[in-house]
């Protein structure tokens, strides 16, 4: 029988790639692998991200979530995480959404009153450094020009066909998804600052 005393355990950390960790504990009997762990949290600014849910998710466009958030992971945290459905979402959908990690906000009137109420939210929110909208609609101009006023990042993550030439000149980061749902990082960050230069 062990005896509690005579046993010390160290636990490290080795780092793996793609942000997962294995974790080993070092025994009498040897280093063993005792557990694997993805990173979610790093250090860095903190994104607010608020999807315009009919508007992206169609489709037609093919977006997946999983795109919109590895774009976003070069810039820095997602903290808030919403995605604003119409009451005829589909349930299918709003599971998935949920299933993502998202916040799935479901309305019965217009979503883009709802989206632009939960954006003035986070740009009024200490804690968030990055306010990034996901939709292709013009009427948010004004949420991303409050936004840069109040010293906020701003991007903007849309599709073409109808993606706002607005939108895309406004924000300081513009992420056009590619109508298959894969992202094409190399062309997809545009720095608008740079371009402005």
């Amino acid at each position: 029988m062990l005896n509690l005393f005579e046993f010390q355990s160290i636990t490290a950390v080795t780092p793996m790639p793609s942000r997962w960790e294995k974790i080993i504990a070092v025994t009498r009997g040897g280093v063993q692998s005792i557990a694997t762990m993805k990173l979610k949290i790093q250090r860095g600014k903190k994104i607010a991200l608020l999807i315009d849910g009919p508007n992206i998710l169609r489709k037609e466009f093919g977006v997946k979530l999983e795109d919109i958030m590895e774009a976003l992971e070069e810039l820095g945290n997602i903290r808030v995480a919403k995605v604003v459905l119409n009451q005829y979402a589909p349930q299918g959908l709003i599971e998935a959404v949920a299933n993502q990690g998202f916040e799935p906000v479901i309305v019965s009137g217009e979503t883009g009153v709802k989206l632009a109420v939960e954006a003035m939210r986070e740009i009024y929110n200490p804690h968030i450094d990055i306010i990034a909208l996901a939709t292709r609609n013009a009427e948010f101009l004004p949420v991303i020009l409050k936004a840069k006023e109040k010293g906020k990042e701003t991007v903007i993550i849309g599709v073409e066909p109808g993606f706002s030439a607005a939108l895309k000149h406004a924000a300081d980061y513009t992420i056009i998804l590619s109508s298959r749902g894969d992202v094409n990082e190399r062309q997809a960050v545009q720095d608008t600052k740079a371009r402005r230069s």
